[in-house]
């Protein structure tokens, strides 16, 4: 019996998104990221006496967003609680998050499973600030501490413990970020740190109840580093318990350049940080019409559009495609506000455009060509002006940063346009089949795939403006004479 048949992993997430908002949890202090260290600070952020902070209401509108994109209850009733521990990096001695009442309770977010679709039970997302960051390799004898992140909004998402393999933890961070990223509440930039991953990991005995000892991996910042370092606390773990050995409840890091983890303390229990209402913050309290404002101004989310675009005749990966990012979903939109040629401009999009824009290392909403354009490109080929080829290699380079032309103007300007003239394509033709005597033995003996070569033939002559439909049946007329 493998390991894998004999044991199962139970593993809950803590995913923290930075807000994006453009200042503070509770004060004015720009969010902004790339300032030079501790410029972004003021009274408040640094926890001087004497000084008050504010709640800031765009936080709590995002963290709504949030939840009510997984489905969560809204808490109605609010208050912000102080977290006591003392770091170098949290310039009050504690941090100001939520504990008995979370903004948001309970909710799922559905992942993709070689198995299906799975909801991944939340257990709440909470409201809290940042901590500062230490920095260890500027100076040899020294830590130094920038509390220019400190006091950012943040919310985190907290699951049950309910994934069960490093790849489910993969693709339940990998929608969360796209999430947060759709509803436009943070970047989910993990590398500038603006979405980090704390994983608890334990195991048990298949057909166990009771939960084994668990151990939290600290601070994971990319999706990848995510399921390797669960991957190898599992079979840490595992191998602990086959020799007979104890698991310590403990924290640890994880070391990307080895693939392994590391314990940096024994864990703390949640009694250890000394809660109590953050004395300085009144209660706040959520109207119901302020709730239904946020509920009527979300978008559409990924899966809903995902079952729509299915509807209307595109294939389960193009659909996922076009909703890996909202601005491709919103430029996809609004070109099938004036066409039906709905799975041509998937193609499109999902296509050469997504080339072009990951080329030039832009986003959708940068992309300089219009969606009439694009529209307009389709009709064409549709419509047999041109081929898809020139279209997307001769046309669409030419388009792109000139959205005051229209397709049909550069086809015509760089003569393009296809030809269904048959004396034309004719005389192409005969000049193909005299140059190639041997192939055209070969077609008359019987190798009638031979039919895309000269087809392709006939195309250079005419330099892609023979209509490759009209070629082919002519073609198949004087081969077969």
């Amino acid at each position: 019996m493998s390991f894998a048949d004999k044991y199962e992993a139970v593993i809950g997430l803590e995913v923290h998104a930075q807000l994006a908002t453009a200042s503070k949890l509770f004060c004015g202090d720009s969010t902004a990221f790339g300032a030079a260290p501790n410029t972004h600070v003021s009274a408040i952020t640094l926890g001087h006496p004497g000084t008050l902070p504010m709640t800031n209401k765009k936080a709590v509108e995002y963290a709504i967003k949030m939840g009510l994109a997984c489905h969560c209850e809204i808490e109605r009733y609010n208050y912000f609680a102080r977290k006591n521990y003392f770091y170098p990096d949290l310039p009050k001695g504690y941090q100001v998050s939520q504990h008995t009442t979370p903004i948001c309770k309970g909710g799922y977010v559905m992942i993709k499973t070689e198995t299906g679709n799975r909801d991944i039970q939340l257990n709440r997302i909470h409201l809290e600030e940042d901590a500062g960051k230490s920095i260890h390799d500027i100076e040899e004898d020294y830590t130094c501490v920038d509390y220019n992140r400190a006091g950012t909004p943040l919310i985190e998402i907290v699951t049950e413990p309910d994934l069960h393999t490093a790849d489910e933890a993969y693709q339940y961070v990998t929608e969360v970020r796209r999430l947060v990223r759709w509803l436009g509440i943070c970047d989910g930039n993990m590398e500038e740190g603006s979405l980090r991953c704390d994983a608890n990991v334990s195991v048990r005995l298949k057909g166990e109840t009771k939960l084994g000892t668990k151990v939290e991996v600290k601070n994971l910042n990319s999706i990848r580093n995510v399921k390797r370092a669960i991957e190898y606390e599992i079979t840490r773990m595992i191998n602990l318990l086959e020799k007979g050995e104890r698991i310590i409840q403990q924290t640890r890091s994880f070391d990307a350049s080895t693939d392994t983890t590391f314990a940096i303390r024994d864990k703390e229990e949640a009694n250890d940080y000394r809660y109590f209402p953050e004395p300085d913050l009144s209660p706040f309290h959520l109207s119901e019409s302020f709730i239904q404002n946020i509920q009527e101004a979300q978008p559409a989310l990924p899966y809903e559009l995902q079952e729509k675009y299915k509807v209307a005749g595109l294939s389960e990966y193009d659909a996922a495609q076009l909703c890996t990012e909202k601005e491709i979903s919103d430029y996809y939109n609004k070109v099938i506000k004036h066409t039906t040629h709905y799975k041509a401009a998937a193609n499109w999009i999902n296509g050469p455009l997504r080339q072009h824009v990951n080329d030039a290392k832009i986003t959708f909403d940068q992309l300089q060509l219009s969606p009439l354009q694009l529209v307009a490109l389709i009709q064409m080929v549709e419509d047999g002006k041109v081929n898809f080829s020139v279209a997307s290699q001769r046309i669409l380079p030419v388009l792109i940063g000139n959205e005051e032309l229209t397709p049909l103007e550069v086809a015509t300007e760089m003569n393009l346009l296809q030809t269904s003239n048959s004396s034309e394509i004719e005389n192409w033709i005969d000049e193909v089949i005299k140059n190639m005597p041997d192939k055209v033995t070969e077609y008359k003996r019987g190798k009638k795939g031979l039919i895309g070569l000269f087809v392709g033939e006939v195309k250079k002559r005419s330099k892609g403006k023979a209509d490759p439909k009209a070629v082919t049946d002519l073609l198949q007329q004087k081969l077969n004479a």
